[in-house]
């Protein structure tokens, strides 16, 4: 597996080398694998205590930290997407990926990426996640780590622990699966349009707007975690969704909503008292919202309100 580091960096010191140059990457790896940001961070401090706990004979051994410390968090991740999956039993109501506010996003493609590829935006969008939470974690990483970060299936497969071929169809099944997940697309500023109307139209409590600014089978979800009160179920259909959100707005006639980039792209944030507690993510296809995501859960929330 080759590194992402800048050429002779990991010559001159391979430790300070590794905290430098290879956090970011390693960050965005663990964030687009496990859907968590906070999870994420735990992934990165997990693979450098395992980095400093080699001897210096043993690091200036490795000939590439930043490869070493890719297969190290990739491993972390895929165990942990595992185990996930039975914390995930237990979880009250429905489970979302943790919205990531713009600050907290580094970019790290590499040059000249072809067209054809996922890029590091679109894979870090809402809908994009929310069909990788369906994907197996062997599909999870194999696609994320080829796709989006373009390692090689040999690289894969030193991560997955299964060959280089089976790797390869690893990833064509999660690709198919996202090609049967895509909506038509539409232009990201129509999308900021369709949003700030739907703004516009839950401040004024107008259902009839509402209705017609979601599709009829807009599907809502909504993630509480079991600490604050949330729908358990997903609601299902533009005027119920509709009436729901304006019982929210009945509910916290405070609430302050703002319009926020999430994920890479036009959202919602809202707040009380200063303090974010809810942000909604968009799922637009054509002229009309197809899905929404709401994220209540404080715990998702704290890099919105820090």
């Amino acid at each position: 597996m080759t590194t992402r580091s800048e050429p002779g960096d990991d010559r001159l010191d391979p430790s300070l080398s590794a905290i430098v140059s290879e956090r970011r990457q390693l960050i965005n790896l663990a964030y687009r694998l496990l859907g968590s940001l906070a999870d994420a961070e735990d992934v990165v401090q997990e693979t450098y205590t395992r980095w400093y706990a080699m001897t210096r004979r043993q690091q200036e051994a490795i000939e590439s930290p930043g490869a070493w410390l890719t297969k190290v968090a990739g491993r972390i991740c895929l165990d942990l997407l595992g185990s996930a999956r039975v914390r995930r039993e237990s979880y009250v109501g429905e489970w979302v990926p943790e919205p990531l506010p713009d600050r907290t996003e580094w970019t790290g493609a590499r040059p000249g990426d072809p067209a054809d590829r996922i890029t590091l935006d679109e894979s870090v969008a809402m809908a994009f996640l929310v069909v990788l939470e369906a994907m197996t974690p062997a599909e999870r990483v194999a696609f994320v780590l080829h796709d989006v970060f373009r390692y090689s299936f040999a690289e894969v497969a030193e991560v997955v622990g299964r060959t280089p071929a089976a790797c390869r169809q690893l990833a064509s099944s999660a690709r198919r699966r996202i090609r049967e997940s895509e909506t038509s697309v539409t232009p990201e500023a129509r999308q900021a349009g369709i949003v700030r109307d739907f703004k516009r139209a839950w401040e004024a409590k107008d259902i009839d707007a509402l209705v017609g600014l979601l599709a009829p089978d807009a599907r809502a979800v909504a993630d509480g975690g079991g600490l604050v009160s949330a729908r358990l179920q997903p609601v299902e259909g533009s005027e119920r969704i509709a009436r729901y959100l304006v019982e929210i707005a009945d509910l916290a006639p405070d609430l302050v909503i703002l319009e926020r980039t999430v994920n890479g792209q036009p959202g919602l944030a809202a707040q009380q008292d200063g303090e974010t507690v809810l942000v909604m993510a968009f799922d637009v296809a054509g002229e009309r919202v197809k899905h929404l995501w709401a994220v209540r859960n404080p715990d998702k929330l704290r890099p919105w309100t820090a």
